[in-house]
């Protein structure tokens, strides 16, 4: 199969009708044969038409009669029916192919063609071979004398029904108009091209001589090939020209308008530049592009940089300076310039630390939390004495609304540091933390450069909230990018994916807030020392309410200072009945509920004319009606009433809190059903529980062990929404157990916690000082603990203590006597 190419430059056209045909081609001198041809040897090439033609099929587009070009054929077959054809009569039939196959049967042919002679044979290095042709006359396939390559068929030729009518004539000028309009628009038509269309004087050769030179698609090319109609013909090669036109015309417009822009973009380059020009000569800024690198320089002059932040600084002002300011490289370079100007370098004043001014600060912004000023305080002195600027890394652990991010504020402003603060809570992205690399559209550093850029000092107090709930993705671990933070020995060189240049961190003062840190990783919680903020108890709710949440209270919702009072007894109304919860959020949303209710009162009055209301005594009437009746009523307090229940304490990321448990039994097959949404090590504690109990029961208080196999115990630990887990109400669910199986209703007012082995051993637990407190805000009076948590209790102030009796025991059967008063 032959490929022929469009080429209007290289391709040559000729009309084969007696000495003008010759003439055209001797211009062109393909070889000695052909330039010493001459008139007396041509024949009428009518006269040796054969019957029947070796077939070379095409595959691109047809050849039209009327032409003399060149083509190559590089498959094997092919060139042997070249050269059968040479040693005969020298002609050969071109054929379209209907599909891309590389060998065709005479089936995969269009039936139309186009007679053609071989007037020279070049042989190609490649083995291939390249001849010219003159083109004939249009033929039909009629029979196949061989289907496959060589193909063979016997052929019929036609001739142009030609019809000169006035017609015609106009169909002949339309077209010759029309195409040289084409023509003077496009460079690819040659002079001679379009000197060989004007010589054409036969009308069916004219669109044939236009469909070959025109872009038209390949089967539009044989459709015209196929019509033997003259006047049909050059009405379709009309229509061909006309969207030729079109098209042309388009192309022209969008040259116009290119062309127009390079024109404006070039004309706006040598006016700036003439600008330069005389700018540089008035000695005034050139642009502000050299304002921008000329500040640049300076500042990086001031920080005196180093090694490879010197080296890497140097490489980009370069880089700044060689870029356009119109492309998007420069645009990135000068934003990381930025921000290296903008971040504090420069290392920072000696701390100057007064623990007197320290403490009043702390007192001044807090109520109790005793322990953490002192361990505050402590931790400055340190820093004092060894005249440190290394930062340090605290973690805050406690449940919301006690002051953790409060108290970091307080630090700040003992220190005399700027503060910055951001969360982490829900954080999946590393990126976040260590930045974006500078590759990524919109890339910018991450949280902790951010905020050294904002407070534009090397050494703030910077506080990390909800650091135990971050996640983790396909983005990375936030946490794990943590670990280089709040290393000491690491952070001083901290390298943020963004600015990829060592930045000294170490000095940075850390605090890190928690509400449980038993999801934090181990390698991150061992970098901190924690520090535990427990809950508040009712007293010191009572204290807070009247010296901080008051008084901003009132302030927020407009109202006039001492315009309202509460009593002792109001107070401890809302905290009880409404606001029984660790910390004292709720607390003072209760208050600013109460406050808008007497704003509302207050407008009201004013805009009714009635007498103003100078001051407001806020009693249990007004509580009540601003906010409903109470959700924990006066004397209400968590009970075990009946035999079957047992009262335990447990440690939350909410605070401290007592647990009901309740343990029944029903006929039916033995064992044990656990509700309540135990967590796994609660339900093994459980299992303990009941093996334990149901061993002393047997031993100690003659119960039956038929009695297990005809009853199924269910214990139940209310509230079942929330999640519950650990192992510290081992004791407690034995106890339950117990108090089921003998009938017997423990002692009122004990709480107790442990863990319970199976030989009867009172294990250690956490958390009691949080524990102390929800049991003294539920007003009970007696605990159980273990007794390796005695140290514990020095640590738990006495003001929460007070009031209570704590009974430390080794072996459940203590508990046991402790429980049932024997």
């Amino acid at each position: 199969m032959v490929k022929i190419h469009r080429n209007k430059v290289n391709r040559f056209y000729a009309n084969f009708d007696g000495k003008k045909g010759f003439d055209i081609i001797k211009k062109i001198s393909y070889g000695k044969a052909i330039s010493k041809m001459t008139e007396q040897s041509v024949i009428p090439i009518e006269q040796v038409l054969p019957p029947k033609l070796p077939i070379i099929s095409l595959w691109g587009r047809p050849i039209f009669p009327g032409v003399f070009t060149p083509i190559m054929i590089g498959n094997p077959p092919d060139i042997k029916v070249v050269d059968d054809a040479l040693s005969g009569n020298a002609m050969i039939g071109l054929v379209l192919a209907q599909n891309d196959t590389t060998k065709p049967a005479i089936s995969d042919l269009y039936k139309m063609g186009t007679a053609a002679k071989i007037v020279k044979k070049l042989n190609l290095p490649d083995g291939g071979v390249n001849i010219f042709i003159s083109t004939i006359k249009r033929f039909r396939i009629v029979k196949s004398l061989h289907n496959a390559e060589p193909i063979v068929a016997a052929v019929e030729y036609f001739d142009d029904e030609d019809e000169n009518t006035p017609e015609i004539k106009a169909l002949i000028r339309a077209l010759i108009s029309e195409m040289k309009q084409i023509s003077e628009n496009n460079p690819l038509f040659s002079e001679e091209m379009r000197l060989s269309m004007l010589n054409i004087d036969q009308p069916g050769k004219i669109a044939d001589f236009i469909a070959s030179i025109l872009n038209i698609d390949r089967t539009e090319q044989q459709k015209i090939l196929e019509m033997l109609d003259v006047r049909m013909r050059m009405e379709h090669v009309l229509v061909f020209i006309k969207k030729e036109q079109d098209i042309l015309k388009i192309q022209k417009r969008v040259q116009r308008e290119i062309s127009e822009k390079v024109e404006k973009n070039q004309r706006e380059y040598f006016l700036k530049e003439e600008l330069k020009a005389i700018k540089k000569e008035l000695g005034m800024a050139t642009d502000s592009k050299s304002s921008e690198y000329n500040r640049f320089k300076e500042q990086f002059e001031k920080f005196g940089f180093e090694g490879e932040i010197k080296e890497t600084v140097e490489q980009e002002l370069e880089k700044f300076s060689l870029t356009e300011p119109n492309s998007a490289e420069f645009i990135i370079t000068r934003n990381y310039l930025d921000w290296i100007m903008l971040l504090p370098w420069q290392e920072p004043p000696p701390e100057e630390i007064n623990l007197k001014t320290a403490s009043k600060i702390l007192e001044a912004d807090h109520y109790g939390l005793d322990d953490v000023k002192n361990r505050i305080t402590e931790y400055l002195a340190v820093r004092k004495l060894r005249k440190d600027n290394k930062g340090s890394i605290l973690c805050f652990a406690g449940p919301p609304g006690v002051g953790k991010t409060s108290v970091g504020r307080s630090i700040a402003h003992a220190l005399g540091k700027e503060f910055f603060r951001f969360s982490v809570g829900g954080m999946r992205d590393e990126a976040e933390i260590k930045g974006h690399r500078r590759t990524y559209i919109g890339a910018m550093p991450g949280k902790l450069l951010q905020g050294l850029k904002i407070v534009k000092t090397k050494a703030p107090v910077f506080m990390i909230d909800e650091i135990d709930k971050m996640g983790s993705s396909y983005h990375g671990d936030p946490s794990s990018a943590l670990l280089e933070v709040l290393d000491p020995e690491q952070n001083y060189s901290f390298r943020d994916h963004y600015l990829d240049l060592p930045f000294d961190v170490s000095k940075v003062f850390f605090i890190v807030t928690a509400n449980t840190l038993d999801t934090m990783p181990p390698p991150l919680l061992d970098r901190m020392e924690v520090i535990d903020l427990p809950g508040y108890i009712d007293v010191e709710k009572l204290e807070i309410a009247k010296h901080y949440l008051v008084p901003k209270s009132i302030e927020k919702n407009g109202l006039k200072k001492g315009g309202v009072k509460y009593s002792k007894e109001s107070l401890l109304y809302i905290a009880n009945g409404y606001a029984r919860e660790a910390g004292v959020r709720n607390l003072g949303k209760n208050l600013d509920k109460i406050h808008r209710k007497i704003a509302k009162e207050i407008v009201i009055a004013e805009e009714e004319n009635k007498p103003a209301i100078e001051k407001i005594y806020v009693d249990k009437e007004i509580i009540e009606k601003s906010l409903g009746k109470p959700l924990f009523p006066e004397g209400v307090f968590k009970k075990a009433e009946r035999p079957g229940m047992s009262l335990g304490l447990a440690w939350t990321s909410m605070g401290g809190d007592v647990l009901i448990i309740e343990a029944t039994a029903i006929p039916g097959k033995g064992g044990m059903t656990l509700t309540g949404k135990m967590g796994d090590v609660m339900k093994e504690s459980a299992s303990i529980a009941f093996t334990y109990a149901r061993k002393m029961a047997c031993e100690q208080f003659g119960c039956h062990a038929k009695w297990f196999e005809r009853n199924r115990i269910h214990l139940h630990i209310p509230e079942g929404a929330t999640p519950k887990d650990g192992p510290s109400a081992g004791i407690t669910m034995a106890i339950a157990l117990l108090s089921l199986l003998r009938e017997k209703i423990i002692i009122s007012n004990l709480a107790m916690t442990g863990e319970l082995s199976l030989t009867g051993k009172v294990l250690a637990i956490g958390g009691l000082k949080e524990k102390t407190v929800a049991a003294r805000r539920n007003g009970t009076k007696h605990i159980i603990i273990p007794k390796q948590n005695l140290r514990d209790l020095d640590e738990i102030p006495d003001i929460v203590k007070k009031g209570i009796t704590f009974y430390p025991v080794e072996r459940f059967e203590d508990v046991v006597a402790l429980a049932f008063g024997e």
